[in-house]
């Protein structure tokens, strides 16, 4: 069997109605409903869900900034726990450095300790050139990879993450994917993760919960849930004929796309890619370029959320 590093038993959050509303008759409003998941130890556990499924309440149960209703929430024993928020803000009275060694002694780590990690840290985060920069002074990308800097100082067991690489340009958003996968492998570091990049959370997650109205829906690998969608996505670049395509596809209610060039786009089952281009054979309409997309997680966030 696998090792826990937190389990989660029948976690449930709700809120009670105003006096107004209880007058008349307003049943309290369930943010969370008795929810169970587990992650295991070096594990990376997705949490998807559109604005209002029950993340950010989740992750703060588990934070203890909120009480549940009822429920139990068990971390490793011993577990160092960490957080880091693409939304989060730094002191604005302390510099990068300050920020850092102050973070590192509210774990209990030494002086000596923490100037050692900063000086690995800051190489890894490219932060040497910030480190005596005031934190009010910092971009919006800068602060995020500083809170993420500091949530790997301290040599967490498990660490929420919400949105990290948000306020991220591409390119350190993808170093920073990059370290999380390496830095996960190399210490069996537990993480929970919530993401609307779904390219991200493919790339990083080895499993998903996807949360709807306060319960988890689906739960499985990112590959399998985006199998359970079964349009796929024909993309032809039309040479000839395109008027006689458009109108077979119009004629059958086809959902498809017109770009400039003659690219079109078209959804349709996969069971029925075969049909169509024998259709267009048919009808004399020729192309130069055909590829075929498969599913992907977006496809299926987007198909659950409609």
């Amino acid at each position: 069997m696998n090792e826990k590093a937190l389990v989660v038993t029948n976690l449930r959050k709700e809120y009670a109605p105003t006096w107004y509303r209880k007058y008349r008759g307003d049943k309290p409003f369930v943010a969370v409903r008795d929810i169970s998941f587990s992650i295991d130890k070096s594990e990376i556990l997705g949490f998807l869900g559109a604005n209002g499924a029950g993340k950010t309440t989740t992750m703060q149960m588990l934070l203890d900034l909120l009480t549940p209703t009822a429920g139990d929430i068990t971390f490793a024993p011993h577990s160092r726990i960490a957080f880091a928020s693409g939304y989060m803000r730094l002191p604005s009275n302390l510099s990068v450095r300050e920020c850092l060694m102050v973070h590192g002694m509210l774990y209990g780590m030494s002086q000596k300790e923490i100037s050692k990690k900063i000086e690995y840290i800051s190489g890894i985060f490219r932060l040497n050139d910030l480190l005596k920069r005031n934190a009010t002074r910092l971009s919006a990308g800068q602060t995020t990879t500083v809170i993420l800097a500091r949530t790997f100082l301290i040599e967490p067991d498990v660490i929420l993450l919400d949105e990290p690489t948000a306020a991220l340009d591409p390119e350190n958003a993808q170093r920073i994917r990059s370290f999380i996968l390496e830095y996960s492998h190399q210490h069996a570091v537990s993480m929970l993760f919530t993401s609307h990049n779904m390219a991200e959370v493919t790339e990083l997650c080895d499993r998903i919960l996807v949360l709807r109205n306060g319960e988890i829906v689906a739960n499985n690998t990112p590959e399998l849930l985006a199998a359970t969608v079964s349009q796929v996505k024909v993309q032809l670049l039309v040479t000839t004929n395109i008027d006689r395509l458009i109108e077979h596809l119009t004629k059958n209610s086809f959902d498809y796309t017109q770009e400039e060039h003659n690219f079109i786009e078209i959804k349709i089952e996969e069971h029925c890619v075969a049909q169509l281009l024998c259709a267009c054979s048919s009808a004399g309409v020729e192309y130069s370029q055909i590829s075929i997309d498969k599913p992907t997680l977006e496809d299926y966030f987007v198909a659950l959320t409609q």
